[in-house]
């Protein structure tokens, strides 16, 4: 589904996040902004710290009722809509003939959902006439009386004419999609500025029936068409092909898009606006890119590896891209990252959008093959229920992995690896559940961390029990054996099954079936020829099971590995390895497939020995990470020193992490290195790093170093650099930053409203009033709480403008982040506007949002 931009989900007490995305250690919780690439300021272990044993867990879920999958009285075959749209009220004006037949039992009634909607006729279509058709509609579901009783092989068709209104409807939403009305005008009068007139729809999980009646359940299955009359001067996306394309004589276009295969109604999708559509091309197969004209240069550079990863997928699981075309568009304020409707996938701007200077710092490959993956998994074989919701998105997940290891090679793939499992572990923290969970308060519950991020790290533990052969043909298996329906998780077990010859039940059941993560404890010893290790299990075993862990140990003697496969089964467990002498290391899980919490007993030596024979890039960053205390060693400064040079970027940004504020030996040396990595390193990701390393030695002027920065093409490294120089900005840098006004990159945006913050006078307040209107969602989150901040470095006087704007957002802004920033902003000023008080108190009252009611009474 959506590629949620999971950076927002507890934005009251939200987690640092380093370029290497490292986990932070219970209790150390800090403010900072959802999803913004810069480093941080303290960077801590890319080892997780141990969860505390707790008689009663704070994360230990109600218990909810069993969420079974929807019952199938009817079956989908096909949907055919004729729409237009009312942009001054924002409503669809629509008529939908919905083909359907009985699925097993005889049927004298067709219930469909329908929310919200002006419903003006139902009529039976029979051989090109219609019959009215008795309902009952309660703004839910549409009852129609059928006119006789219909069996299993009779199809029928029903035509409905309705209006629908999702501005009426509840906003709804979820971390992971922040409202669930179907349908979306954006700037439907065109009245704000800088923004383009818009229309698209959210399907994912229950939201298509807010704009067309349908059976809004993921186990349906239809053909569709779409017919969409529009202005001339807008284009249109939908799934399928564009089969006809009409001028109508009152100036308008009708466009009808058409797709053969069949697919789930939560997929179905539309887009209109002023696009400009670039042109590419797979196999024959049309590939376009929907991007707003000025963004056109941009485009190729974006999306243009889109044709190698169809190829890549195709291969890879042995299946060919299955549908018509692949088309992606780019809209204003999405409400989520993107979303995988079949051939159409939506991206926000916010999430996907990258200028040719922003990919300088990064692309946007993982949401673009996250997302396209999902044409295989969710699209061609679908979970048929949300509690089975990982078997799409831990799949989309994991096929970011995948393409990561192909195209930029094995280090950065476990670099991506390493993160999503440290999101997961950061989630684990308060919360621990089933991946598929059939008792879940609400569907949107399911789109979290343990669907997207634990459920990818688990298919990269089962590829590496299995094999690579094995896994992927069970892959391809699956996906042939149940393309064009939908499936639950023993499907996809059986199939591993059949593959490997082996019952997999336990790995099933404790991985996908139960909560929580082994939390394991291992020491080592050397006596007699023999290594002792000890294992012990440490999580609380009354709510989480004692896990299986088929794992590898690698031992070195000689500078020469040897693998040694274990079982691990009990709680507390000991095994005897051989070893003709005392090895130079032993390292549990040397593969680095575990998901779960490892700490290991090593000795300086180990760690350092491991860092220079280290297989995989995680071997390398536990050391760097777990010596960072020591680095009062020269044997371990040294060996950071020798990581800045590393071939790999990540390795490079853990050393720099790991030498913030050093105060050991060669420490001049030791500086020097890092003000070269920061002034002349080839990845921008490293110099960024570089500069906040550097501004974290205190009482050392690095001016010069953050100046020549403010010149660098990334826009992290300038971003860092502004950041550098909040504290103690010179001359020279304060004209180059004030010149940086009009940068829009939310990373410059972010960073001239910390500096402002403690440099700003009442010349900049014109251009903070100017960026809420402008920024993003996650930049307004940071800049409306530094809005606060600085307004009490300006007169009284001179806020009434800006405090009339900051509680409008924090009152009726349909993003919940962005009413948080404003209110916590808000909430600065009132330590001396003492009146703002009772303004936040009505705030609070009058505030219907789940989530921002909890943050709230955080906060209070």
């Amino acid at each position: 589904m959506k590629y949620p931009a999971f950076g927002a989900l507890a934005l009251a007490v939200a987690l640092p996040v380093t370029l290497l995305g490292q986990p932070t250690k219970p209790g150390t919780a800090k403010k900072t902004t959802p999803r913004k690439p810069a480093p941080a300021e303290a960077p801590s272990s890319t080892q997780p710290a141990p969860q505390s044993i707790m008689t009663v867990p704070n994360w230990l879920p109600p218990v909810n009722p069993i969420q079974p999958t929807a019952t199938t009285l009817h079956d989908l075959v096909d949907t055919k809509l004729d729409v237009r749209f009312d942009w001054a009220k924002q409503w669809l004006l629509g008529t939908a003939t919905v083909t359907v037949r009985p699925h097993f039992y005889p049927q004298t009634q067709l219930v469909l959902d329908a929310k919200g909607f002006d419903v003006k006729s139902v009529k039976l279509v029979t051989g090109g006439k219609e019959k009215n058709l008795n309902f009952q509609y309660d703004k839910r579901r549409l009852a129609i009386t059928l006119d006789r009783t219909y069996a299993r092989t009779e199809q029928y068709q029903v035509r409905i004419q309705y209006v629908a209104k999702p501005n009426e409807l509840p906003s709804g939403g979820s971390a992971a999609i922040r409202q669930a009305k179907g349908l979306y005008f954006i700037n439907p009068l065109g009245t704000e500025k800088n923004k383009p007139r818009q229309l698209w729809t959210q399907g994912e999980t229950e939201g298509s029936s807010c704009w067309y009646p349908t059976i809004d359940r993921p186990n349906q299955r239809m053909t569709q068409e779409i017919s969409m009359t529009v202005e001339q001067q807008f284009k249109t996306l939908s799934n399928g092909l564009l089969v006809s394309s009409r001028k109508n004589n009152d100036g308008t276009r009708t466009d009808t898009w058409r797709q053969t295969l069949p697919h789930a109604p939560y997929l179905t999708m539309m887009a209109v606006g002023d696009f400009a559509v670039v042109n590419d091309s797979w196999r024959g197969k049309a590939v376009d890119y929907y991007v707003e004209p000025q963004n056109a240069p941009d485009a190729k550079p974006l999306f243009g590896r889109t044709p190698q990863m169809l190829e890549f997928f195709s291969k890879k699981l042995g299946m060919d891209y299955p549908w018509e075309k692949y088309s992606q568009v780019v809209v204003r304020d999405y409400v989520s990252g993107a979303m995988e409707n079949t051939t159409a996938t939506v991206h926000g701007t916010e999430m996907t959008m990258r200028t040719r200077r922003q990919l300088v710092d990064g692309n946007s490959d993982d949401v673009i093959a996250h997302e396209l993956i999902h044409q295989w998994f969710g699209d061609y074989v679908t979970a048929e229920s949300w509690s089975n919701l990982p078997l799409n998105e831990a799949f989309a997940n994991y096929g970011e992995y995948l393409w990561n290891e192909f195209k930029y090679g094995r280090d950065a793939a476990d670099l991506w690896g390493q993160r999503q499992l440290n999101l997961y572990l950061e989630e684990a923290q308060g919360k621990r559940e089933p991946l598929v969970r059939y008792r879940y308060a609400e569907r949107e519950d399911m789109f979290d961390r343990h669907s997207y991020q634990k459920g990818g790290q688990v298919l990269h533990m089962l590829r590496g029990y299995v094999g690579d052969d094995a896994f992927f043909s069970a892959l391809n298996q699956y996906l042939s054996k149940h393309k064009l329906s939908a499936v639950e998780l023993a499907d996809l077990r059986l199939t591993f099954e059949e593959v490997t010859g082996e019952d997999l039940n336990w790995f099933f059941d404790q991985w996908f079936l139960q909560r929580g993560h082994p939390q394991v404890a291992v020491a080592h010893s050397y006596a007699d020829g023999k290594v002792t290790l000890r294992v012990a299990q440490k999580q609380d075993t009354l709510y989480q099971p004692v896990y299986r862990l088929p794992v590898t140990v690698t031992t070195w003697n000689n500078d020469k590995p040897t693998d040694h496969r274990i079982v691990v089964t009990k709680a507390s467990q000991t095994f005897q390895l051989p070893a003709s002498q005392k090895p130079a290391l032993v390292q549990f899980d040397s593969d680095k497939t575990l998901v779960g919490e490892l700490t290991e007993e090593k000795s300086q030596d180990e760690l350092v020995y491991q860092f220079y024979h280290a297989r995989n890039f995680q071997s390398k960053t536990q050391a760097i990470a777990e010596l960072k205390p020591k680095v009062a060693d020269l044997t371990v400064s040294s060996m950071m020193r020798n990581a800045l040079n590393d071939p790999f970027w990540g390795v490079r940004v853990a050393a720099l992490e790991g030498l913030r504020r050093y105060r050991g030996p060669e420490g001049g040396a030791v500086r020097k290195d890092i003000e070269r990595v920061a002034t002349t390193d080839k990845d921008s990701r490293v110099r960024a790093t570089g500069i906040a390393t550097l501004s974290a030695f205190l009482n050392e002027d690095y001016g010069r170093v953050y100046t020549q920065a403010l010149n660098d093409s990334s826009y992290l490294v300038l971003g860092a650099a502004i950041t550098a120089l909040t504290k103690a900005p010179n001359t020279a840098a304060m004209s180059r930053i004030e010149a940086l006004r009009n940068e829009k990159n939310p990373a410059i945006v972010g960073a001239l409203s910390t500096y402002f913050t403690l440099n700003g006078n009442i010349d900049q307040y014109q251009w903070y009033l100017a960026q809420l209107d402008d920024a993003d969602v996650a930049t307004l989150y940071q800049l409306l709480q530094d809005f606060g901040t600085y307004m009490l470095r300006i007169p009284a006087v001179e806020r009434d403008k800006a405090l009339k704007k900051m509680e409008l957002m924090a009152r009726t802004n349909p993003n919940y982040e962005v009413r948080l920033g404003a209110y916590k902003g808000l909430s600065t000023l009132s330590e001396n506007m003492p009146a703002l008080k009772t303004t936040l108190a009505d705030i609070r009252s009058k505030e219907k949002d789940e989530r921002l009611i909890g943050i709230y009474n955080l906060l209070q």
